[in-house]
């Protein structure tokens, strides 16, 4: 009598061990594939690899799916996931696919429709305020873009941005404008940079190519401080503001008391620059400073100069 309890115990046992397994094993498995293969799997925003693929352990209920490939539309599924197999299929072109909310089940029943309406590709165009910009400036962005509600900025160039950053994401307004103001204070250094405009799915794009000058010096040294009238001086120099070119202003007696611009000048690869200069004998003698400053006016320097007899 004993062995029969016991027995029935352990009967007990099992069957509720099987009723407690059963519900809580409610997880789908779920399985991908595009054309082409190779597409970013998004499942509820989060990346699950390339299809084909996989995915097992998936919580049952309400998801939603996502397929990302460059150079396609994003395919899109509002799906439910069952303790079942489940297959979604996409066929990405360049074309607007809405995919109709697949539920899940059998691989037959979670097999995703979808529909194709042909619209036009998206474009994008970008133009900057100005094509130097000073650091501690602001430059202001704009553009069209038609196909989304949202452009996407991705600004290149020296230090932080070498690899690229996000700087914004404009929506676009009537019209498909679209516009944007970047204000990075004195935290950039100078340079090229390259601003790229996106749709957000980032199938169309333009660019914007600009430069930023300023936060280095200008220098000037002459090889000689005093020279007799005919005498030729050598002025020389750098400049690291980022400019390409700098300016030499005269100063002095008689006509030079506001200022002669004698020279503009182009730096050389290594931003040093030089130039030499005759006080021919219709300057008057008396004091001279030649004065360089680059082509924004971002910094200065000068040096004297005694023009004798």
């Amino acid at each position: 009598m004993k062995r029969i309890f016991i027995i029935s115990v352990l009967i007990v046992c099992v069957l509720i061990t099987g009723c407690i397994s059963t519900q809580t094993s409610g997880k789908g498995t779920l399985q991908f594939s595009t054309s082409p293969e190779g597409a970013q799997i998004y499942l509820d925003n989060q990346y699950q690899g390339t299809t084909p693929s996989t995915l097992s352990g998936v919580s049952m209920g309400a998801h939603t799916l996502e397929f990302r490939y460059p150079g396609y539309q994003s395919w899109y599924a509002n799906i439910t996931v069952t303790a079942a197999s489940s297959t979604y299929y996409a066929a990405l072109t360049s074309q607007t696919v809405q995919p109709t909310q697949s539920q899940g089940g059998t691989a037959a029943q979670g097999q995703a429709s979808t529909t194709t309406a042909p619209v036009s590709q998206p474009t994008v165009t970008i133009q900057e305020s100005q094509t130097i910009m000073t650091i501690g400036n602001s430059q202001a962005f704009s553009g069209t873009c038609s196909g989304t509600d949202t452009v996407l900025l991705m600004l290149y160039g020296p230090g932080a941005y070498t690899n690229g950053v996000l700087v914004a994401q404009p929506s676009v307004k009537l019209n498909n404008y679209w516009n944007y103001t970047w204000n990075p204070g004195y935290s950039v250094m100078s340079g090229s940079y390259t601003m790229i405009a996106y749709d957000k799915q980032k199938i169309a794009s333009a660019t914007a190519a600009f430069s930023i000058v300023g936060g280095g010096t200008v220098s000037i040294v002459s090889s000689s401080t005093v020279v007799p009238q005919g005498g030729t001086v050598t002025f020389s120099g750098m400049c690291t503001t980022g400019a390409k070119t700098v300016t030499l202003t005269l100063y002095g007696p008689g006509q030079y008391t506001v200022g002669q611009e004698i020279a503009t000048l182009s730096l050389n690869a290594d931003n040093s620059w030089s130039y030499k200069y005759n006080f021919d004998l219709s300057k008057p003698v008396g004091s001279y400073t030649m004065r360089v400053n680059d082509a924004q006016n971002t910094q200065s320097d000068s040096v004297a100069i005694q023009l004798n007899t």
